[in-house]
């Protein structure tokens, strides 16, 4: 790896950028493409160092259920596709009582 490209990798760390060559928008479109998920948000994909990447995302899934296979399923895809090899998922029931703060606000 040249010099410039580890200024430019460190910059990026530093800067919590997603990760070149990781396209952000088709991770968001998979996760919208799951079954049984009705919204995506709070997605972020960040470089925990020049060879291993991370992802937080929330996932409202309103049957409530923790699905260990569709949790291995979305890890699985998520390194195999995107070369993001560290996820957290977290599952909300979009329980509108409750809202996730993270959320974006509702239109008026």
């Amino acid at each position: 790896m040249g010099t410039w490209s580890l200024v430019r990798d460190a910059s990026n760390l530093a800067l919590d950028a997603v990760p070149e060559g990781i396209d952000a928008k088709a991770v968001r479109r998979y996760f919208e493409g799951l079954p049984d998920i009705e919204e995506v948000h709070d997605l972020h994909i960040w470089a925990l160092s020049t060879t291993h990447t991370a992802l937080t995302v929330h996932l409202v899934k309103p049957d409530a259920k923790i699905d260990d296979g569709m949790l291995e399923r979305i890890c699985h895809e998520l390194r195999e596709r995107f070369g993001i090899d560290h996820a957290t998922v977290q599952f909300e029931c979009g329980d509108g009582a409750h809202p996730c703060r993270l959320a974006p606000a509702e239109v008026i």
